[in-house]
């Protein structure tokens, strides 16, 4: 039995980036600090079989993108958005990603209940 290349994903989690995003006039005004997941996913039996950074993904290269996605994009109203701008930058990165599923949290929500981050999940595939 062969494996299902569509189960293979490469994964980094943690990521932590300062960005200027937010619907409150507060948030506009400085950085703040977000966090991302990101699951790649990728054939991964060609990097497996050949143990070669050229077969796959390079997910340092991956990390840096997302970063400068959240820290240098024009600022974002939603989560959402600033979510999606994430993965169309990542799928276009490398055409051996076929989906990306992105979850974006803000580490210091304005809210006024007691919450330690809130965030959203998105999936996009090619």
């Amino acid at each position: 039995m062969s494996a299902d290349p569509s189960r293979d994903r490469i994964e980094l989690r943690g990521l932590r980036a300062s960005g200027i995003h937010g619907v409150l006039p507060e948030e506009r005004t400085r950085a703040q600090p977000f966090e991302l997941d990101l699951d790649l996913a990728v054939d991964l039996a060609p990097s497996a079989a050949s143990d070669r950074l050229a077969d796959t993904v390079d997910y340092g290269a991956i990390a840096e993108l997302a970063v400068r996605v959240v820290s240098e994009s024009a600022p974002r109203d939603l989560l959402e958005s600033l979510a999606g701008t994430v993965a169309d930058a990542v799928l276009g990165s490398d055409p051996r990603i076929d989906a990306v599923t992105v979850t974006l949290r803000k580490l210091r929500p304005p809210l006024a209940v007691d919450v330690s981050t809130v965030g959203v999940t998105i999936t996009r595939g090619r």
